[in-house]
């Protein structure tokens, strides 16, 4: 919420501003807040808010707090549709809240205690300008107990690439989806990513390494303690983790494999053999695969998982045993259409498309996209030569691959 100041101002806790929308002076949203940019001061005076960081399209933008018409915590309304798309590049002295300085350990001057940021808040003046004025801050006395302080009352925010946790920047952005979230951590510096690379989980590390471009992948995983890095590769996608892996050096290549589980290094080994852009180089080796004698509720059971994709839900692969890639002999498909159309006792067997004409693993990109448009494909089955099954590539894999490597950080504007 917003609390009234002793000046008539208002004050707003900065990381209360983390996600929310962004509207225009005609109520239509123009994104999302991802950050706030102040400029520090060498002196105990309070820094000067510059201005906000929104996300649009998942580029982030600046905009000058002079755009700005109402800034609470409920929305952020500016003064102008336009802003410009121009990606936001960090300009020296200037500093986020959000990213930076969450999380810093100060000192508390009255009594020389040492604690940590978990938030700021901004107030504005007379002459409606804002500046940074108070810190929360937790101390370790009492485990939870969080005091705020006037900004001049707490020092430590002018030391240079402190060592920083990610505690209080993670809860920030708690509701991220992970492509949201690797958004964010493109305009961090690398030791600030690695910060809270240390800080996420393995699954959700994992997502989020999914979402980055690959350079942005192999500092990450490199920053990481070496069985770290190995556990995070086991919880990637085996076609992305296969995909990373092959931008390392040999050598550490195989050192993270050999750490890896047997099992999970198996697929990943497999997917690591076929030549980038083919079928198999770009195919997960892990679709939904299930038995003649499987039921339809089974199938339908199996695609509820949260976990998959939109397009490997599309449909399952019906093979002989045995199931897990390389299977049996694949049998055909059946797309999630047909099994919400049957009894749910009905066999899968007999609901099974054996027209699907499958993929081989050596071919090009160029002829799975074709492919894919001919028979307006969400995804497709891939077979060796003797017609057992590989894995599947999904459209979604044919775009990654399609698209320029940059494309995440081009302007689609």
């Amino acid at each position: 919420m917003t609390t009234p100041t002793k000046t008539g101002g208002a004050r707003v806790f900065a990381a209360r501003l983390t996600g929310l929308p962004v509207f225009d002076p005609n109520g239509e949203p123009v994104g999302k807040v991802r950050d706030v940019a102040v400029a520090l001061r060498t002196d105990d005076e309070p820094p000067r808010v510059l201005g906000v960081v929104i996300e649009v399209q998942r580029r982030p933008i600046f905009v000058p707090l002079l755009r700005v018409a109402r800034l609470d915590a409920g929305q952020v309304v500016l003064s102008s549709g336009t802003v410009s798309l121009q990606r936001y590049e960090q300009r020296p002295g200037e500093s986020l809240v959000i990213g930076e300085l969450l999380d810093r350990q100060v000192t508390v001057r009255e009594d020389g205690s040492r604690a940590t940021v978990v938030d700021i808040a901004m107030e504005q003046g007379r002459a409606r300008d804002w500046h940074l004025t108070r810190v929360a801050v937790r101390t370790g006395r009492r485990r939870g107990a969080t005091r705020s302080y006037d900004w001049a009352d707490v020092e430590g925010f002018s030391v240079p690439e402190p060592e920083q946790g990610a505690a209080n920047l993670l809860a920030a952005f708690e509701k991220l989806r992970p492509a949201d979230l690797a958004g964010v951590l493109q305009g961090f510096s690398d030791k600030r990513r690695l910060e809270v690379a240390a800080a996420l989980d393995d699954e959700t590390l994992a997502d989020v390494l999914e979402e980055l471009p690959e350079d942005d992948q192999v500092v990450i995983l490199s920053g990481l303690e070496t069985d770290r890095a190995a556990d995070v590769l086991e919880a990637m996608d085996p076609d992305d983790a296969a995909d990373l892996l092959g931008e390392l050096p040999a050598a550490e290549q195989e050192r993270l494999l050999e750490l890896m589980e047997p099992e999970e290094a198996k697929g990943v080994r497999r997917l690591l053999t076929y030549e980038e852009d083919t079928a198999g180089g770009i195919m997960t080796s892990e679709p939904l695969i299930l038995p003649p004698n499987a039921t339809v509720a089974e199938a339908l059971a199996h695609i509820r998982n949260p976990d998959l994709s939109p397009a490997l839900a599309a449909q399952v692969y019906v093979v002989r045993p045995p199931f897990e890639t390389p299977t049996g002999k694949l049998l055909g498909t059946v797309h999630f259409q047909r099994l919400l159309r049957e009894p749910p006792g009905t066999l899968v067997a007999a609901c099974t498309d054996e027209a699907v004409t499958p993929i081989e693993a050596d071919e090009s990109l160029r002829a799975i996209t074709a492919h894919f448009a001919t028979y307006n494909l969400v995804a497709a089955p891939v077979v060796d030569e003797a017609g057992r099954l590989l894995g599947a590539v999904t459209v979604d894999d044919v775009l990654d691959h399609l698209l320029p490597e940059d494309w995440r950080e081009a302007d689609h504007g």
